[in-house]
């Protein structure tokens, strides 16, 4: 059952048995991002690890727990959602059903860094940027991770800034379970060492250690981390009922 969903008109709906109905099969229902953990785990950037954290960095933040080897899914399913951790209560408000300010996703998901790049397109002109926003109009997360790539100046402190708010949330996230490594995945890593490298130093100057050393690294699945994970957990699912 789908308890609620903060981008998604869904509460209280009973998603697996309907699909099972419509389809005369059975059905696994599960996170986008728990499953996308779990193929990074068995097969990707966190093979081999104990305990490992994932972020899906797009349109919004999801979180995957891999703990003693197997998802953490919370007491209902709705554990790990770690884009809803508040990390400056300051901040702007989250989206969907979300009550807060300054979760990690309203500072750093994709539809955080557009809104960032049309403010510094406005209040920059000249810059890379703003020649986006001037001759295209719309500005998304990708148009500023493109220009700091080109090495825009302005894209370029934005995007840091960006990278700085994620490692304190990554910060936070390695003192509480101490994990083995942690994974970034997501339309967003597209920025690649412009986002790791200031997320990596934020989390050894803050973290304690030896949680400062934590690996953080690049998910290496790609867009079908998605697939792979949730036909892995099918699989393991029929596996453990035989």
């Amino acid at each position: 059952i789908a308890l609620q969903a903060v981008n998604l008109p869904l509460n209280n709906v009973p998603i697996r048995d309907l699909l099972s109905e419509r389809l005369g099969l059975p059905v696994l229902v599960d996170n986008d991002a728990n499953v996308a953990a779990l193929a990074e785990h068995r097969f990707g950037a966190a093979e081999g690890a104990r305990n490992a954290i994932m972020l899906t960095l797009g349109t919004g933040i999801g979180g995957g727990l891999i703990i003693d080897g197997q998802p953490y899914r919370g007491s209902s399913g709705g554990g790990a959602e770690i884009g809803h951790m508040v990390i400056d209560w300051d901040g702007p408000p989250c989206q969907g059903n979300c009550r807060n300010r300054g979760c990690i996703e309203s500072l750093c998901s994709g539809t955080a860094i557009a809104k960032l790049g049309r403010e510094l397109a406005a209040a920059h002109p000249e810059s890379a940027i703003g020649r986006v926003a001037a001759g295209e109009g719309e500005i998304d997360g990708r148009a500023l991770i493109d220009a700091a790539l080109d090495g825009d100046e302005v894209a370029t402190k934005g995007l840091h800034g960006v990278a700085c708010k994620l490692g304190s949330g990554l910060s936070g996230l390695a003192n509480i379970f101490e994990p083995d490594v942690i994974v970034l995945g997501g339309g967003v890593m597209a920025a690649g060492e412009l986002l790791l490298g200031p997320a990596r130093q934020w989390v050894r100057d803050h973290a304690l250690p030896p949680q400062d050393e934590t690996p953080i690294v690049a998910a290496e699945l790609g867009p079908d981390a998605g697939m792979v994970g949730a036909a892995e957990m099918a699989l393991e699912t029929l596996e453990e009922r035989e």
